[in-house]
């Protein structure tokens, strides 16, 4: 995912409960009342000028023109398109190959919250026990958008006294941004300073910043040292499976909620809408039969699913306009988010005030007022920590073989 667009403040703090105080309904409509001896400028301009009317269609339209001129140069950086408007995603620059031996020696994560794709890295890590071996950096999206390091040092403990993960200073090369972490290779660097992006401390190199890369060598790569070096997310016999999963998975989930909201035209949303739609409604019913995508065996893409399908209440629904139905409506998609939450070391990777954060207080194209909308009920820690009940789907046999529909 590029390093494009997100930011992050923090959860809030425990603060000691208020004391009780008498309901007094005339506050459910109170709002504060601007000083008069200090009235908004703007607010006595438009007073002067037409009144309490709307303003003029003159004045209307030109703004119209002017804010969608602004927008389409805006998204033509954030989320570059096609000619028809839909959005179009830069390929990763540095990928991992047989060509090129990988040194497993100094290593070191480069990840943001609010994304998705880094997300997929964060878990695989965890489940495979490579914490100690892979440290990690958490960067926070600055105003501009860019991935930027901050110090936080106030973790907060969930119900089953994991940690949750919070941005962190740049712990590999003590640099503020990573776009400094990527201009410390040879040469320097001009392109996307995106996440995840593994690091060769030693050589200053970029390793990869392909997440699918990174979390397939997370998986089987580093068995030796891993400290549940028995879990293997991609067995051989599930492999061409978990490919056709993920070809669909990809297109018109991973990057279909981008395409949504990223889109410049109506007919590019449409399109990928009524995608995204059908393959969550081909989800859903497949999921009805199987715990996993490939029977009973979590593999890498629950993985790449999951990622999306825990921000999509949260985040795509309202601000990506797939309003077509919520997650929470789907009961086997929304039981199966919940069944990978409930895996141990899965809770700590998910801050869910950092991914709203991320995503509404700096998409400014897509929300110029930068107001994060209170979590869904559904999205909380205690619903996403309620039975899911999905032991009880029948158990696949190793010679059954899960049809992609």
């Amino acid at each position: 995912m590029s390093g494009t667009t997100s930011s992050f403040l923090g959860s809030p703090l425990l603060l000691p409960a208020p004391r009780a105080t008498a309901f007094n309904p005339t506050r459910l409509h109170s709002t504060p009342q601007m000083s008069l001896n200090n009235p908004n400028p703007i607010t006595t301009l438009t007073k002067l000028l037409w009144g309490q009317s709307l303003p003029p269609n003159l004045l209307i339209s030109t703004a119209r023109t002017a804010w969608s001129a602004a927008w389409h140069l805006m998204m033509s950086q954030l989320a570059p398109s096609d000619p028809t408007g839909t959005y179009t995603r830069p390929t990763s620059q540095f990928r991992l190959s047989p060509l090129n031996p990988l040194s497993r020696q100094n290593l070191h994560l480069y990840v943001g919250l609010p994304c998705p794709w880094a997300h997929r890295t964060l878990i695989v890590r965890a489940l495979k026990g490579l914490e100690d071996f892979i440290a990690v950096s958490i960067a926070s999206p600055g105003e501009d958008g860019s991935w930027e390091f901050k110090d936080y040092n106030c973790p907060i403990p969930l119900q089953d006294k994991d940690m949750m993960i919070v941005p962190s200073l740049d712990k590999a090369c003590g640099r503020k941004t990573l776009k400094e972490v990527y201009n410390l290779m040879r040469g320097g660097y001009s392109g996307r300073s995106t996440v995840p992006m593994l690091w060769d401390v030693d050589k200053k190199e970029v390793v990869c910043n392909e997440s699918y890369d990174i979390i397939e060598l997370f998986n089987s790569g580093f068995n030796e040292i891993s400290a549940d070096n028995g879990l293997d997310l991609s067995p051989t016999p599930l492999k061409k499976q978990i490919d056709d999963w993920n070809r669909i998975i990809y297109a018109n989930v991973n990057n279909g909620v981008y395409r949504c909201g990223f889109a410049q035209s109506q007919e590019a949303y449409d399109i990928a809408v009524n995608e995204l739609f059908g393959a969550l409604d081909m989800l859903d019913e497949h999921l009805g039969n199987y715990r996993y995508l490939c029977g009973d065996t979590l593999t890498l893409a629950d993985v790449c699913l999951f990622t999306t399908l825990i921000r999509f209440d949260l985040v795509y629904n309202v601000l990506f306009k797939c309003t077509k139905k919520k997650l929470i409506e789907y009961p086997n998609l929304h039981g199966y988010m919940r069944d990978i939450y409930q895996i141990p070391k899965v809770a700590a990777t998910c801050n869910l005030g950092a991914i709203m954060d991320g995503y509404y207080k700096t998409l400014f194209p897509l929300n110029p007022g930068s107001i994060r909308p209170i979590i869904p009920t559904g999205c909380e820690n205690e619903m996403l920590s309620k039975p899911h009940n999905r032991e009880s789907l029948p158990t696949v046999k190793k010679d059954a073989e899960v049809l992609v529909q």
